[in-house]
């Protein structure tokens, strides 16, 4: 979508001061781009100093007395050492916010050159500038604004510098709204609303940083005149001081001074917008009946076309009466030409209008699936990647501009988000490490960070089954080779040139084997595949191998075994055969008596027979 020219607020003299009217949303920036000091400008506005940018510089316009408020006066840029993609990312509540943004060149740099480049909010492209601008934009600068949703927490304003020219800024302005304000409950947030004319007719530019008149989110209103086509340039204008109802209301919040003015013609009233051709737009429509003359319904009666097409017959008096805010919208599908015609043909009386919007519904773009935006800002500061490369904002959106330098995206399967199919930064100067995050990127195809002084250890989570080149050579990467890698669908891979030790898995090295090419040399701790070296047996990148650690195992295993078993057979075997076979002390005692009886006796007998052998006389045994 190359196609969005902003609608222009041109610069109106200022006066008066104001007070922030009190609101139920109280989150809000407003930030003076490019300058270092906080102010507070005559409407009361704070303005921050230069905050949440991603690169460029300062500067200051060169007709600085030109400019009415201190935030017009300076400017951030992008020059392209920046990289060609820069942003603002501010943090935020999940909301609906009013985005505001004044953009001037006044040829800051000298070079009489405005430059082309392109802004997206959240991943959408919605503002495209294009060099020569118009004289009086390139002096006087203009405002730009839209109401976004932001559902992650962060903001993202980015810029994308066409050819070499530096994007450039001046102030930037975000205010929290009502999520349901404009009609969001029916068409949803996934449209950005970009203002291409929001009128007050019968009355000048007013608004925050024009008038001391209030509005609640922060709009600017402008005149009507320079948009009135045919006739209506003649248009009368009426006004009143009457309090009008029905204004400052949820969800939208449209001010009572929109609806105390008014243009009102004889005849027909028509306008005409500038618009960008295939887009719907969203026409806001507000009424009052500010003229007390008129008393009764069917007095003022007029029909409003858009394009020629009836959408609706209006009788203000008859809806709501006098002095009370109406309004009605109507939606414009795919419009083809560059002008909305808007017509109030009268029926009865002179048609009368207050207020008149108009806002192209830019579809929200495709943005990266969020798990993948963590891992390349992980691998952003992992792999220390340069400014210049403008890796900012998200990795793919919006699909219009190129994606991060050196990455590839498409859309994923189901059609839904973006995701990363090839990372190449070979070459480029890298100094760090590869983040584990890198597991996340489960639609990587080719890596290629060779040539590089990246060091480390390879994450665990490399080799998704996607992933079919990996080129890390000539890198300083150590330890081992993942085993992850052998779960991929591998054709390319080359780890050459780096200090990687251990076995290489032989999965790993099939790649060569099955036509594929796989390079290993330059690591001299590699080892297990022809032609490197085999691995040691119990020893393996510098300690104990898988093979010796299940080896000291068993060993150990076995040693407690035996032990065991010399422990059951010595000691409680043992203890058992003690216990079953052996006599008391007592028994032993008496056997020993005993024994000593017996071998005197024996003793005795035998000297008796020695004596009868010899023929001496016996002696009784027991001589009574």
């Amino acid at each position: 979508m190359s196609f969005l020219f902003l609608f222009l607020l041109s610069l109106a003299p200022l006066f008066h001061s104001s007070s922030p009217l009190p609101y139920p949303y109280n989150t809000s920036f407003h930030i003076d781009c490019g300058s270092s000091t906080p102010s507070t400008d005559s409407y009361n506005i704070s303005w921050l100093p230069d905050k949440f940018f991603t690169g460029g510089s300062t500067s200051v316009v060169s007709e600085p007395l030109h400019f009415h408020l201190q935030h017009e006066k300076t400017l951030r840029y992008f020059p392209l050492s920046s990289g060609k993609k820069n942003c603002y990312n501010i943090p935020l509540p999940a909301g609906r916010y009013y985005i505001r943004t004044f953009t001037v060149y006044d040829n800051y740099d000298g070079k009489s050159h405005s430059p082309s480049f392109d802004a997206s909010v959240e991943g959408t492209l919605v503002f495209s500038w294009r060099s020569p601008w118009p004289e009086s934009l390139t002096r006087d600068g203009a405002y730009s604004d839209l109401f976004a949703f932001v559902k992650d927490g962060q903001l993202d304003l980015c810029f994308y510098s066409i050819a070499t020219d530096p994007p450039v800024i001046a102030s930037l302005e975000v205010v929290q709204i009502d999520p349901l304000s404009y009609n969001s409950a029916q068409t949803g947030d996934s449209y950005i609303l970009v203002n291409y004319g929001r009128l007050s007719p019968g009355s000048s530019q007013w608004g925050p940083g024009f008038t001391s008149d209030p509005d609640a989110f922060g709009r600017s209103w402008q005149s009507d005149s320079d948009y009135r086509a045919g006739k209506s340039e003649s248009a009368k204008v009426i006004t009143t001081k009457e309090k009008i109802t029905g204004t400052e209301k949820a969800p939208n919040y449209f001010p009572m001074k929109l609806y105390q003015s008014a243009v009102t013609i004889e005849g027909r009233l028509e306008y005409e917008l500038p618009v960008d051709a295939k887009l719907d737009y969203l026409v806001w429509f507000h009424f009052a009946e500010i003229d007390s003359t008129v008393k009764k319904a069917g007095e003022r009666v007029f029909d409003v076309l858009v394009n020629d097409k009836n959408v609706s017959r209006v009788d203000i008096f008859k809806e709501v009466g006098s002095f009370v805010a109406y309004s009605l919208n109507y939606t414009e599908k795919n419009l083809s030409s560059s002008v909305l015609n808007v017509k109030l043909s009268p029926v009865a009386g002179a048609p009368l209008i207050c207020g008149l919007e108009n806002y192209a519904m830019v579809p929200a773009d495709l943005a990266t699936v969020p798990e993948q935006v963590v891992a390349m800002k992980a691998l952003k500061d992992s792999l220390c990647v340069p400014d210049r490369m403008g890796w900012n904002g998200d990795p793919c959106a919006p699909t219009d501009w190129d994606a991060w330098e050196g990455v590839t995206c498409h859309t994923n399967k189901n059609g839904t988000g973006l995701v990363i199919t090839q990372i190449e930064l070979g070459s480029q100067g890298l100094k760090g490490y590869i983040s584990e995050q890198i597991s996340l990127l489960s639609n990587l195809i080719n890596l290629n960070l060779s040539t590089n002084s990246l060091d480390g250890t390879l994450p665990i989570g490399l080799g998704q089954k996607s992933l079919a080149r990996l080129d890390l050579s000539d890198n300083q990467f150590s330890g081992s080779i993942p085993e992850s890698l052998t779960s991929s669908n591998l054709q390319l891979v080359r780890l050459n040139n780096n200090l990687l030790e251990g076995r290489v898995p032989e999965e790993l090295y099939s790649v060569g084997v099955h036509g594929g090419t796989i390079d290993l040399s330059g690591n001299k701790g590699l080892c297990g595949v022809p032609p490197l070296p085999d691995c040691p047996l119990f020893w393996e990148n510098g300690r104990l191998s898988k093979g010796g650690k299940i080896a000291i195992g068993l060993s150990c295993f076995l040693f407690v075994a035996v032990l065991l078993l010399v422990i059951y057979l010595f000691c409680i075997r043992r203890g058992r055969n003690d216990y079953d076979f052996g006599l008391p002390s007592d028994l032993i005692s008496l056997a020993a008596k005993r024994n000593r009886y017996q071998r005197q006796k024996s003793l005795m007998l035998l000297e008796m027979e020695s004596q009868h052998a010899k023929g001496l006389p016996s002696v009784p045994l027991n001589p009574h």
